[in-house]
């Protein structure tokens, strides 16, 4: 049987950045909703950046349970988890220190194999086993929600343009001890992994954005990290971004409607 060709993006575009982040909230309660009722958790990746932020509207909304969540990190930086850096830590600030989700809910890479980023991605890769292997029989995990930001170069994760990892075909989790930007080691999930998700949502907002928010959409044939990012079937992509970032972009806006 043919595999059937990736989704097409589906682009919603909002007046402000409190809409955006309202609108996102409703998104990731809905995506939860479905997964629990499927199967009793709610499997989620998040990325750093100014993604935690967004995900305040998260915050005393009802309908989100927090206890059937089972977090990981898209990419995490190889600093200890209290660090300035660490998105583990931001997460923390941002979201998880105001919601009551379960402390073990929520996966961290293991600071004590700093020294080793072979062993640190191995760790986090049987992680992810420990969670997925058992439960869902596929070669790669299948999250139920992964999020992710876009950076000024078209990074996503720590996927950064230009570099080996971006053909990265087998591992689950890799590791990079040379970022373009600082600090210089981290891991992050790989684009099978990132590619096999139920539903991929990219947040972006401002001006700042807006360049490189037209290369990705409408020129993704130049293969900036971001434009890689194309879930398999039946996987669904989203972008959640608000009108500045979209202010070049020629692809089509879709209305939101949950």
């Amino acid at each position: 049987m043919p595999t059937q060709a990736p989704s097409s993006p589906v682009l919603c575009s909002f007046a402000s950045p409190t809409e955006l982040c309202d609108a996102l909230a409703h998104f990731i309660v809905k995506a939860q909703k479905e997964a629990v009722e499927k199967k009793g958790r709610f499997t989620v990746a998040i990325s750093g950046g100014s993604l935690p932020k967004q995900l305040n509207a998260l915050i005393g909304k009802p309908g989100v349970k927090w206890d059937k969540w089972q977090v990981f990190y898209a990419d995490e930086r190889v600093v200890p988890l209290d660090h300035p850096d660490s998105n583990h830590r931001l997460c923390m600030d941002e979201l998880f220190s105001k919601v009551p989700i379960p402390a073990d809910h929520i996966h961290t890479i293991d600071p004590s194999f700093a020294d080793d980023l072979e062993e640190l991605s191995d760790a986090y890769e049987k992680e992810l086993i420990r969670e997925f292997a058992q439960k869902d029989s596929a070669r790669f995990p299948v999250f139920d929600l992964i999020l992710l930001g876009l950076g000024p170069d078209g990074h996503t994760a720590s996927l950064f343009p230009g570099h080996p990892l971006l053909t990265e075909d087998d591992r689950w989790v890799a590791y990079i001890e040379d970022s373009p930007k600082p600090p210089p080691k981290r891991i992050t999930l790989t684009y099978p992994v990132i590619n096999h998700a139920a539903r991929i949502a990219f947040v972006a907002s401002g001006a700042g954005k807006a360049d490189t928010l037209q290369t990705v959409l409408d020129k993704p044939e130049e293969g900036l990290p971001a434009s890689r990012v194309r879930p398999v079937h039946p996987g669904q992509l989203y972008w959640f971004v608000d009108d500045a970032a979209v202010s070049k972009v020629e692809y089509p806006r879709t209305s939101f409607k949950l």
